[in-house]
């Protein structure tokens, strides 16, 4: 039985050699390096003017071509896009985690045509921090609760604790982000759902319903969090589409997976792994956060 173990792409060969280094002690094993990216399509310059600089496409780029969600008119926004730019340091922070992780992210909210505003969604969770844990017991870049793990196929023992592990647990935040927007018909919804729950947002509409009310997301009453929750994406969304406009610059992230996989033994000492991958503890740790 073996586990999947995830490898920075920018040393697959070292994966090469983790997985030939632990074949000769252990089953027979498999690694898969990342390919070199494909060369990025030369974008149409539509200005005359051949001086005029226009910004490299980055994984931003990409994102940014991906949002759907529409504009929220609420003065939450504009206070969140304030508390957001007013701390570039925080900001730089969560770029610097959330690069190991995004593009994997993207990539899967992509497969299923979803919003890319999803792919920013543990901006707001846990600031890219898989190893977040909050008062709820929420854990991982996602912040499942272990039941809502539990009921999404999220391994939790004293071995590990699959709500940390980063493809496990965005496979499983998709599968429920995709339920709740199958049930409530809009993204604002599903994403209030996600928060507070589907029951919830549930009683929040029916209780419109009685009284004749609209049910969309700024019409309901929620939860004082659940209302913050929908803006502060969307400001973090508005922060990515303009940087400049805020006084914020957004460091750039290439379009290219940034990890691979290799099958590895169903257990094998962290600083053995690390050792054998030839990266650093911290880094192999950042990739494997579930044990």
């Amino acid at each position: 039985e073996t586990k999947i173990k995830q490898i920075s792409g920018r040393l697959a060969w070292a994966a090469l050699a983790f997985a030939a280094a632990l074949a000769a002690s252990a089953a027979p094993m498999t690694a898969v390096s990342t390919p070199p990216p494909a060369a990025a399509a030369a974008l149409p310059d539509p200005f005359e003017d051949a001086d005029l600089h226009m910004p490299d496409p980055d994984l931003w780029h990409r994102i940014r071509k991906g949002f759907l969600l529409e504009p929220l008119e609420s003065p939450m926004v504009l206070e969140h896009e304030a508390w957001y730019s007013s701390r570039p340091d925080y900001i730089k922070r969560f770029v610097d985690r959330g690069s190991r992780y995004l593009h994997h992210i993207v990539e899967e909210v992509e497969k299923r045509g979803m919003p890319t505003e999803i792919a920013l969604l543990p901006v707001i969770e846990s600031a890219f921090n898989p190893h977040a844990y909050s008062r709820a017991k929420a854990s991982g870049l996602w912040q499942f609760i272990p039941s809502t793990g539990k009921n999404y196929g999220l391994r939790q023992d004293w071995w590990q604790d699959n709500r940390r592990d980063i493809v496990a647990a965005t496979h499983a935040a998709l599968n429920y982000l995709e339920r709740l927007h199958d049930m409530f018909g809009s993204w604002e919804l599903a994403l209030a759902a996600y928060n507070c729950g589907e029951g919830c947002v549930g009683r929040a509409i029916a209780a419109n319903q009685k009284r004749g009310l609209p049910t969309d997301f700024l019409s309901l009453r929620l939860p004082p969090e659940t209302m913050h929750y929908v803006p502060k994406l969307v400001a973090v969304k508005n922060i990515v589409l303009g940087p400049a406009l805020y006084g914020i610059e957004l460091e750039s992230i290439p379009d290219q997976p940034y990890f691979t996989t290799v099958a590895a033994p169903e257990k094998i000492d962290v600083k053995l792994a690390a050792r054998l991958a030839g990266m650093p503890e911290d880094e192999f740790v950042a990739l494997n956060p579930s044990h």
